[in-house]
């Protein structure tokens, strides 16, 4: 963070770690960007960990764009139905 990028790209930032490390992953990442006002590219398929960060959303699907939105847009009204099948599989019947 010496160099202040603006931009840091996190490829799967919080797999292979238990729930209390990624919380505290989390909060340093959001603490990081309140206090640099950096932007992520976050890759990851936990998508607990994408509602928990992200402000935009890019859904792919074999390498193509399916949907995309804001954040909260997309996680309580997803459009297409492979984006609707992956909320099922992560958070069930509740987003």
């Amino acid at each position: 963070m010496i160099l202040r990028p603006k931009l840091i790209v996190l490829d799967e930032p919080t797999s292979a770690l238990d729930m209390s490390v990624q919380g505290q992953v989390l909060d340093l990442l959001r603490k990081l960007q309140r206090t640099y006002g950096t932007t992520y590219l976050f890759i990851s398929h936990d998508l607990r960990v994408v509602k928990a960060l992200a402000h935009y959303v890019i859904v792919l699907q074999k390498g193509e764009i399916v949907e995309q939105g804001p954040a909260h847009k997309l996680f309580n009204d997803p459009r297409q139905d492979y984006t609707k099948a992956l909320m099922h599989a992560a958070f069930g019947e509740s987003l």
